[in-house]
């Protein structure tokens, strides 16, 4: 609809990792071309539904067809000392100044950002129901399993490579075994 009222260059905004135990949060902004029509954007869902494989697809089409990409994050420490609705925000806020262009409005999953001075609309399950919010969701997640691919290499016997940092039973043993590491 903004696209509609004239607003062509129009950011979705998402974030991965509010849930871990481990790592940082990552943002994603992602401005698609107006009134586009790839065919790929069929495929494009909120990124906790698609396979690790269609989400490193989308993400390569995302990268190749976008306007402009950016990426944020805050590390764990951060997220520690600021709270995590704080660390989103300051997540999201770095991925739209890494954007080459800057947007006319700005679409975020679920939370305002107050200190944006862009026009903006929060959108409760916004990941499901704007493709450039979506689009974001699968940025984002694929540039944080990244990160948590690489920090299982430095932190072994965590499983960082299959939870993410995620509290799955496999994670919460090595805790219980390990102690926290680094990224805790």
């Amino acid at each position: 609809d903004l696209w509609a009222q004239g607003a062509d260059l129009v950011a979705g905004v998402d974030e991965v990792g509010r849930g871990p135990l481990a790592g940082p949060v990552v943002a994603a902004a992602v401005l698609l071309p107006p009134r586009c029509h790839f065919p790929w954007l069929t495929h494009v869902r909120d990124s906790k539904v698609l396979s690790a494989a269609r989400r490193q697809e989308l993400t390569h089409r995302i990268r190749k067809d976008a306007v402009a990409i950016g990426l944020g994050s805050v590390p764990h420490d951060l997220v520690d000392a600021v709270g995590i609705v704080e660390a989103t925000r300051r997540a999201m806020l770095a991925a739209l100044a890494e954007l080459s262009d800057a947007p006319e409005f700005v679409l975020i999953d679920a939370l305002s950002l107050p200190r944006c001075s862009l026009p903006q609309r929060p959108i409760i399950h916004g990941d499901g129901l704007s493709l450039s919010i979506a689009c974001a969701s699968i940025v984002a997640k694929v540039a944080r399993d990244q990160l948590m691919l690489e920090a299982d290499t430095r932190f072994s016997g965590y499983g960082f490579a299959r939870n993410k940092g995620y509290a799955t039973r496999e994670h919460l043993d090595a805790l219980a075994r390990l102690g926290p590491c680094p990224i805790h």
